[in-house]
C-alpha cells in the first residue's frame, strides 16, 4: 500500500535519537517515510549516543545556527583502563591498563575540574574534516590522521556517581564539544585510559528530552506530524517576538533597517536578537539591533517570509 504523499511542514522537531542509526539516518527515515524532502538538524550526535536531535523541516532549516544558545548538556558513563581509536567503547582498542590503583578522589577532581575553557584534541575518528574530508574517512582508509585540536568551554560538570571502573557524570558544554575527548583525556591523565561507554543529550538549549518524541512516534504519526511540530513562531522560545504592522512589514520585505525606537515596549541594546512577525503571526524575519548611520536599528539575520 502507498503512502500518502504529506504536506512540507515549516518548524521545528525535537527527536529523542535512539542509539545505532547515525543522525543522517534518522532524518533519511522521516524524509522517505513522511515525505518531508526539506530537512535538516541544528546539531549532530554520534550513532552511538541517545537523546536531544533538533530537526528543522520546510523554513525551519533557516534557523539553523539561531537555535541553540550554543549550551548543551550531556549525561554519560565512561570506562577506566582501556583506550580506543575513537575514545569509545566502540572503538579499535589501542591498549588497556590496570585501574585498581586509581583513588576515586582523584576521579572526582578530574571531573569536577573540567569547568572552563580548554583547548580539546578532535577523536581521529569523527566527522571534523581536514581538506574537505572527514577525519573518520581518512581513518577507514588507513591515512594518517592529522591531531585537530579546538577551543571548547565546560560551564559545569558534575559527578553523579563512581563504581570504579565505572563513572556517571553530567556535562554543560559549548556547542561542539566532544564528550569522547574529556572521557579519553581523563584517563591519560590517571595513567590508566578510559573510553565513553554511554552518552545522551538531554538537552540542545533551549530544547529539552521533556519536550522529545522518539522516532518511532515520529515515524508512525503519518498524517498526525504536524501535532508534533513546533511551528516557526515557537521555534525561537528564547527570543523575543515583535510584531510588525503592515508598512512596517513591508519595510523588512524589502530589506530596510528598523529604529529600535520604534517599538519602545522592548528597549534593545546592540546585539539583542528577535524574532519579528506580521501582524497575523506569520514570521518575517530574525534580526539583531545594530548601529546604522548612528542610529540603533534591527537589522536583517535571515529573511522568513514566504514567497
Amino acid at each position: 500500500m502507498s503512502v500518502p504523499a504529506l504536506k512540507q511542514l515549516d518548524g521545528v522537531l525535537v527527536l529523542h535519537k535512539p542509539g545505532g542509526p547515525t543522525s543522517a539516518d534518522c532524518l533519511n527515515q522521516i524524509k522517505r517515510r513522511l515525505g518531508q524532502k526539506k530537512i535538516g538538524h541544528a546539531g549532530t550526535l554520534d550513532p552511538m549516543a541517545t537523546g536531544v536531535l533538533v530537526v528543522l523541516l520546510g523554513q525551519g532549516t533557516k534557523l539553523a545556527g539561531y537555535l541553540s544558545d550554543d549550551r548543551k548538556t550531556y549525561r554519560g558513563r565512561l570506562i577506566l583502563g582501556q583506550a580506543t581509536d575513537s575514545y569509545d567503547v566502540q572503538g579499535k582498542v589501542l591498549s588497556e591498563a590496570p585501574w585498581q590503583h586509581v583513588d576515586p578522589e582523584a576521579v572526582r577532581s578530574e571531573v569536577l575540574g573540567w569547568k572552563g575553557t580548554m583547548s580539546q584534541e578532535v577523536p581521529p575518528v569523527s566527522a571534523a574534516k581536514h581538506q574537505g574530508k572527514p577525519l573518520y574517512a581518512l581513518h577507514r582508509a588507513g591515512k594518517e590522521v592529522p591531531v585537530k585540536v579546538k577551543d571548547v568551554t565546560i560551564f559545569d560538570s558534575q559527578l553523579l556517581s563512581m563504581e570504579l571502573p565505572s563513572v556517571h557524570f553530567r556535562v554543560t558544554c559549548s556547542a561542539g564539544t566532544y564528550i569522547r575527548s574529556l572521557a579519553h583525556s581523563l584517563g591519560m591523565r590517571l595513567g590508566c585510559g578510559a573510553v565513553l561507554s554511554e552518552l545522551e543529550r538531554e538537552a540542545s538549549h533551549p530544547f529539552t528530552l521533556a519536550q522529545a518524541h522518539s522516532l518511532e512516534a515520529v515515524l508512525e504519526s503519518g498524517d498526525r506530524l504536524h501535532e508534533l511540530v513546533l511551528p516557526m513562531t515557537q521555534a525561537l522560545p528564547h527570543w523575543p517576538k515583535l510584531v510588525l504592522d503592515r508598512e512596517q512589514a513591508a519595510l523588512v520585505q524589502n530589506g530596510a533597517w528598523l529604529p529600535t525606537s520604534l517599538f519602545p515596549d522592548y528597549p534593545a541594546q546592540e546585539g539583542d536578537r528577535a524574532l519579528m512577525l506580521s501582524a497575523d503571526q506569520a514570521p518575517l524575519a530574525l534580526m539583531e539591533a545594530g548601529m546604522r548611520t548612528g542610529v540603533l536599528s534591527w537589522v536583517i539575520l535571515r529573511g522568513l517570509w514566504q514567497a
